[in-house]
């Protein structure tokens, strides 16, 4: 598959008065024509910060990227001018926020607000824009499209509005869609439905898609591949499948295991103990030791590369390593693993290099 945007070893600060916060420490990734890549981990984990940069939508007065490069349309999206990159966004790349009452204008009719990318990226008439802003109020499956866009966002239901954003985001036809948790201000029925739509939107207009998101749920439902995000940091990427059958961190471990099923047992849910780094003095190893049940002396003393799992899975933890000591995943992992253990590419491990690793392998 074509790529159609890559991120290369991205680094992003933002200083406080407390001193810089590390907040991005080296995210690489490559989202592929047509695909949804979804971003998932805890909150403080640089999911919205990394997407947020490739809109260029960092506060300017205290963030400051420190490296690497976003390539889009054979431009670094992180050299251009905020001028060009005006051409860009809203254009070529969309974004759908969190809550849709801070993304739309009270004051303005809905209609005005899908209207305005198409007058300013496609030099449409206020009368063609208008006749495509009904068209996409349509197409996101709000009723009576002619009467509502003339009217203002507090005469729609939480659930209507997250459609009018998701209207004015696909406005252009955007190569890049990104959802910013997109569901998380919705009731759990109108969130399926939200999800439905996007999934079917994603085939009508061939749109790629990165969707942020806390809730492991939610991917299973839309994600093509998933990055698994922990300390500014990717730790773990593959196919959902992968991510979700046979997960290999273990921090996609807990994840998986505070992820209710149709098995678990009432003293079974899982928490994962402790909280994310202080990202103002991030940690000499591995970000997740202090709170990793397997935690070995290596994970204190080096940070782990990536280790190759299949064609399509990496991930970052010494337990990959030939000479790490084996360890049985939870058992809501296993249960899943069992689901998908007749299927050979899921459970074939491999290697990435060699590691120097501690003669003491077991110490804690």
């Amino acid at each position: 598959m074509e790529k159609i945007l890559e991120v290369k070893d991205l680094n992003i600060s933002f200083h406080t008065f407390s001193g810089e916060v590390k907040a991005i420490r080296g995210v690489s990734f490559d989202l592929y024509n047509g695909e949804t890549l979804a971003i998932v981990g805890e909150s403080g984990s640089g999911k919205s910060v990394t997407t947020k940069s490739i809109m260029r939508l960092l506060p300017e007065h205290n963030s400051e990227i420190k490296g690497g490069q976003i390539l889009f349309g054979g431009k670094d999206l992180t050299k251009l001018k905020d001028k060009d990159m005006q051409k860009i966004r809203g254009k070529d790349i969309s974004m759908i926020f969190q809550d849709p009452m801070t993304s739309l204008n009270p004051t303005m009719k809905i209609g005005n607000q899908i209207m305005e990318p198409l007058i300013k990226h496609q030099n449409m008439s206020r009368h063609a824009a208008k006749e495509r802003a009904i068209e996409l109020l349509k197409l996101v499956g709000i009723p009576k499209a002619e009467l509502r866009v003339d009217q203002y966002p507090h005469q729609f239901s939480g659930g209507m509005r997250q459609r009018v954003v998701i209207a004015i985001a696909l406005a252009c036809n955007p190569k890049v869609l990104i959802a910013d948790e997109p569901t998380t201000a919705l009731d759990v029925t109108i969130q399926a439905q939200i999800l439905e739509l996007m999934k079917d939107l994603q085939k009508k207009i061939d749109t790629s898609i990165i969707f942020i998101t806390h809730d492991l749920g939610v991917v299973a439902n839309v994600a093509d591949r998933v990055a698994v995000m922990y300390g500014g940091k990717i730790v773990e990427i593959g196919t959902a499948d992968e991510i979700f059958y046979n997960p290999k961190h273990p921090y996609t471990w807990g994840l998986i295991s505070s992820m209710p099923d149709m098995d678990t047992q009432d003293d079974e849910l899982f928490s994962i103990p402790g909280t994310p780094p202080d990202l103002l003095d991030p940690p000499k190893g591995d970000a997740f030791a202090p709170r990793n049940p397997f935690v070995m002396k290596i994970d204190l003393e080096q940070e782990p590369p990536f280790f190759k799992v299949s064609d399509t899975h990496y991930a970052a933890t010494w337990l990959l390593h030939p000479d790490a000591p084996k360890v049985e995943p939870p058992a809501a992992v296993l249960r899943r693993q069992n689901q998908f253990s007749g299927n050979a590419d899921l459970v074939k491990v491999g290697n990435a290099g060699q590691a120097s690793f501690p003669e003491n392998k077991e110490g804690k």
